[in-house]
């Protein structure tokens, strides 16, 4: 790891990383979107051969009753327990009523208001890779469902055997998901966007994914729409002499398994800042005068996980302003909120902690304005509303005011 001083000009790369996209991405990613929108299922089995080396028929796309109920066959009891455990975490945390419309009265006859309705149609995206992203299922559907989204629809990539890894088809199923396709990668993406004969049109679509992912989803926006826009995981990790140098050392090395996964550590400390620094674990060592200077650090580089692993973190955690979700304490490492501690694990990257916010129950609900005027309320706004057309150009605004009083 490379260990540089605060304000040095290497932070740049620290503050400016993962902003870049190469033009052959974009072009290869836009092509693939265009051939699913057109071509549809042919064209998704098409990238499915091609990308995943797997031969499906249209009818294999959609995972069949006999494969859900195969799949608890290759899972051990264990494995439904835990996830079981994960799942009613998840669903306490988002499982509070939620305001559906919110009134306000004004005199004279006005009702303002803001009416929420949750999504009809959601298509979550989970990866496969080298090992399935399980952690990812109930991470998304679970909020999904606090929400009120009744029409989940599950994307996955297919293995070798042309199924899906049981392990993910025992949660969504659990979770009662209304259908699994596999289908992975860009492709994918553009088959929920813009439907096919067997995926449904998704009203918005979610969840993790890998370059081509992130940018086909950077793509459809405006289609349908998206979480974010997600890159390499990253953890920042503020610490200083009183910080377990094991501790932080396990929790950045952990870190380092996400592919492209970054670690940085924000330190007072000499000695842990050594220590780190030798780590092989893809990142940044930075060194800092105090933890105020450190906390300043950590919002200009608004990082996706923070851990706070000082003696009293409670009292740094007030000065941070961007981060996607803060760890307190060297007891609440990346981990447990990967796995288990209920807000979900989908989360900003790349700095965009600065403007964006981790997976929450408003990302599946849609906000309708309500608004009633009586008689005297609007002839009291008449004058300025008719005003305000004039200066705009607007005749027809400005009759349709008028003529209302004649």
């Amino acid at each position: 790891m490379k260990t540089i001083r605060y304000g040095s000009r290497t932070i740049q790369k620290v503050l400016m990383r993962d902003t870049s996209r190469s033009h052959r991405l974009v072009e290869r990613v836009s092509r693939i979107i265009e051939d699913v929108r057109v071509g549809q299922d042919a064209a998704l089995l098409k990238y499915t051969r091609k990308f995943d080396k797997v031969r499906l028929s249209p009818r294999e796309i959609m995972v069949s009753e006999d494969e859900i109920n195969g799949c608890y066959q290759d899972i051990k009891p264990e494995f439904i327990h835990s996830l079981k455990t994960a799942i009613e975490n998840v669903r306490r945390f988002y499982g509070k009523a939620i305001k559906k419309f919110v009134k306000v009265r004004h005199e004279d006859g006005v009702l303002l208001g803001e009416r929420y309705r949750p999504l009809e149609n959601l298509g979550v995206y989970i990866p496969a890779g080298q090992a399935p992203l399980i952690s990812s299922v109930y991470m998304t559907v679970v909020p999904a469902h606090c929400a009120g989204v009744e029409n989940i629809y599950l994307v996955t990539p297919p293995n070798q055997h042309r199924t899906v890894d049981p392990h993910i088809l025992a949660a969504a199923n659990l979770l009662k998901v209304k259908a699994v396709f596999k289908a992975g990668g860009a492709q994918a993406i553009a088959a929920m966007a813009f439907g096919t004969k067997t995926i449904p049109r998704m009203d918005k679509i979610i969840g993790p994914g890998n370059q081509y992912v992130a940018e086909a989803k950077r793509q459809v926006f405006g289609y349908c729409d998206i979480d974010m826009v997600a890159g390499p995981s990253e953890l920042v990790v503020l610490a200083n002499d009183h910080s377990d140098p094991g501790l932080v050392s396990a929790d950045m090395m952990a870190q380092g398994e996400h592919k492209l996964g970054m670690s940085i550590l924000v330190t007072t400390s000499k000695r842990l800042a050594k220590t780190i620094s030798k780590l092989p674990c893809r990142g940044f060592v930075i060194r800092v005068r105090n933890l105020a200077q450190g906390a300043d650090l950590v919002n200009q580089i608004a990082p996706e996980h923070l851990q706070i692993m000082v003696k009293q973190p409670e009292r740094v955690v007030k000065l941070i302003k961007n981060a996607g979700a803060i760890f307190l304490g060297s007891f609440s490492p990346t981990a447990i909120g990967d796995y288990m501690a209920g807000p979900s694990h989908v989360l900003p990257t790349g700095g965009s902690a600065r403007f964006f916010s981790g997976l929450g129950l408003r990302d599946f609900l849609k906000c309708t304005h309500v608004i009633s005027y009586s008689r005297k309320a609007l002839e009291k706004v008449r004058p300025h509303a008719e005003l305000m057309a004039g200066l705009e150009g607007m005749k027809r605004h400005y009759e349709s005011l008028k003529v209302r009083f004649e």
